[in-house]
Protein backbone atom coordinates (compact mmCIF):
# COMPACT_ATOMS: atom_id res chain seq x y z
CA UNK A 1 0.00 0.00 0.00
CA UNK A 2 0.87 3.70 -1.01
CA UNK A 3 1.12 6.11 1.86
CA UNK A 4 -2.02 7.63 1.39
CA UNK A 5 -3.80 4.14 1.35
CA UNK A 6 -2.27 3.10 4.44
CA UNK A 7 -3.98 6.52 6.21
CA UNK A 8 -7.03 5.28 4.89
CA UNK A 9 -6.87 1.56 6.10
CA UNK A 10 -5.28 2.57 9.55
CA UNK A 11 -8.93 5.24 9.55
CA UNK A 12 -10.67 2.27 8.96
CA UNK A 13 -8.99 0.12 11.75
CA UNK A 14 -9.39 2.44 14.46
CA UNK A 15 -13.01 2.52 13.47
CA UNK A 16 -13.20 -0.84 13.84
CA UNK A 17 -11.48 -0.93 17.30
CA UNK A 18 -13.65 1.77 18.85
CA UNK A 19 -16.55 -0.75 18.55
CA UNK A 20 -14.59 -4.29 18.79
CA UNK A 21 -12.22 -3.62 21.52
CA UNK A 22 -15.45 -3.90 24.31
CA UNK A 23 -14.32 -0.17 25.88
CA UNK A 24 -16.80 2.57 26.44
CA UNK A 25 -14.03 4.82 26.31
CA UNK A 26 -13.20 3.69 22.99
CA UNK A 27 -16.70 3.47 21.55
CA UNK A 28 -16.80 7.27 22.33
CA UNK A 29 -14.62 8.04 20.11
CA UNK A 30 -16.44 6.65 17.07
CA UNK A 31 -18.03 9.99 16.00
CA UNK A 32 -14.86 10.75 15.22
CA UNK A 33 -14.26 8.79 12.32
CA UNK A 34 -17.96 8.93 10.89
CA UNK A 35 -19.11 11.85 8.29
CA UNK A 36 -22.13 13.91 9.49
CA UNK A 37 -24.18 12.39 6.29
CA UNK A 38 -22.95 9.01 6.51
CA UNK A 39 -25.48 6.14 5.61
CA UNK A 40 -25.29 2.60 5.92
CA UNK A 41 -26.83 -0.92 5.31
CA UNK A 42 -26.76 -3.39 7.24
CA UNK A 43 -28.48 -7.03 7.22
CA UNK A 44 -30.15 -6.66 10.24
CA UNK A 45 -31.93 -2.97 9.57
CA UNK A 46 -34.60 -3.19 6.71
CA UNK A 47 -33.87 0.24 5.83
CA UNK A 48 -30.64 2.39 5.69
CA UNK A 49 -29.14 4.26 8.53
CA UNK A 50 -28.90 7.80 7.28
CA UNK A 51 -26.84 10.21 9.47
CA UNK A 52 -23.82 9.71 12.03
CA UNK A 53 -26.06 9.40 14.57
CA UNK A 54 -28.03 6.71 13.07
CA UNK A 55 -24.93 4.97 12.55
CA UNK A 56 -23.13 4.87 15.95
CA UNK A 57 -26.54 4.01 17.27
CA UNK A 58 -26.37 1.27 15.02
CA UNK A 59 -22.60 -0.07 16.11
CA UNK A 60 -22.99 0.83 19.81
CA UNK A 61 -26.19 -0.88 20.17
CA UNK A 62 -24.35 -3.82 18.44
CA UNK A 63 -21.31 -3.36 20.68
CA UNK A 64 -23.49 -3.27 23.98
CA UNK A 65 -25.16 -6.71 23.20
CA UNK A 66 -22.10 -8.39 22.02
CA UNK A 67 -18.87 -9.55 23.64
CA UNK A 68 -16.41 -9.54 21.42
CA UNK A 69 -13.67 -11.78 22.12
CA UNK A 70 -11.78 -11.55 18.64
CA UNK A 71 -12.19 -9.38 15.34
CA UNK A 72 -10.30 -10.26 12.09
CA UNK A 73 -9.83 -8.04 9.20
CA UNK A 74 -8.93 -10.01 5.72
CA UNK A 75 -7.53 -9.82 2.79
CA UNK A 76 -7.79 -5.94 2.70
CA UNK A 77 -8.03 -3.93 -0.70
CA UNK A 78 -8.08 -0.15 -0.50
CA UNK A 79 -8.45 2.04 -3.76
CA UNK A 80 -7.79 5.49 -3.33
CA UNK A 81 -9.68 7.87 -6.23
CA UNK A 82 -8.46 11.71 -5.70
CA UNK A 83 -10.46 12.80 -2.14
CA UNK A 84 -12.68 9.28 -2.26
CA UNK A 85 -11.51 5.91 -0.82
CA UNK A 86 -12.76 2.38 -0.97
CA UNK A 87 -12.13 -0.03 1.59
CA UNK A 88 -13.27 -4.10 1.29
CA UNK A 89 -12.23 -6.96 3.47
CA UNK A 90 -13.27 -9.77 4.78
CA UNK A 91 -14.28 -10.23 8.46
CA UNK A 92 -14.54 -13.15 11.41
CA UNK A 93 -15.65 -11.84 14.73
CA UNK A 94 -16.30 -13.98 17.79
CA UNK A 95 -17.88 -13.61 20.33
CA UNK A 96 -20.70 -13.98 22.86
CA UNK A 97 -24.35 -12.60 22.62
CA UNK A 98 -27.01 -13.53 25.81
CA UNK A 99 -24.83 -16.82 26.75
CA UNK A 100 -24.40 -17.83 23.10
CA UNK A 101 -21.23 -18.44 21.31
CA UNK A 102 -21.18 -16.35 18.14
CA UNK A 103 -19.33 -16.66 15.02
CA UNK A 104 -20.10 -14.25 12.00
CA UNK A 105 -18.10 -14.25 8.73
CA UNK A 106 -19.17 -11.94 6.13
CA UNK A 107 -17.55 -8.78 3.97
CA UNK A 108 -17.67 -5.23 4.45
CA UNK A 109 -17.53 -2.26 1.51
CA UNK A 110 -16.51 1.04 3.07
CA UNK A 111 -16.27 4.30 1.10
CA UNK A 112 -14.10 6.97 3.02
CA UNK A 113 -13.54 10.93 1.55
CA UNK A 114 -10.92 12.95 2.83
CA UNK A 115 -12.19 16.34 4.10
CA UNK A 116 -9.92 18.82 6.25
CA UNK A 117 -7.09 17.03 6.29
CA UNK A 118 -8.61 13.85 7.71
CA UNK A 119 -10.35 10.48 6.37
CA UNK A 120 -13.88 9.94 7.14
CA UNK A 121 -16.56 7.18 6.44
CA UNK A 122 -19.45 7.99 4.38
CA UNK A 123 -20.68 5.07 3.89
CA UNK A 124 -20.79 1.25 4.97
CA UNK A 125 -22.23 -1.90 3.52
CA UNK A 126 -21.77 -5.40 5.01
CA UNK A 127 -22.82 -8.39 5.44
CA UNK A 128 -22.56 -12.25 5.71
CA UNK A 129 -21.33 -14.53 3.65
CA UNK A 130 -24.18 -16.22 1.70
CA UNK A 131 -25.72 -19.59 3.53
CA UNK A 132 -23.52 -21.70 1.22
CA UNK A 133 -20.36 -19.76 1.76
CA UNK A 134 -20.08 -19.33 5.67
CA UNK A 135 -17.10 -19.37 6.93
CA UNK A 136 -14.98 -19.06 3.48
CA UNK A 137 -12.50 -16.79 2.19
CA UNK A 138 -10.18 -16.85 -0.83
Amino acid sequence: MNKTEQEVWATVQAMNRCWTCGNLVELEKLPDYFHDRMVALTPVDPYRLEGREACIAGWSNFAGSVTIKSWKEKEVRVQVFNEAAVVTYYYELAGEADGTTLFLTGRDMLTLISEHGRWLVAADQFSPFPQQYQGATQ
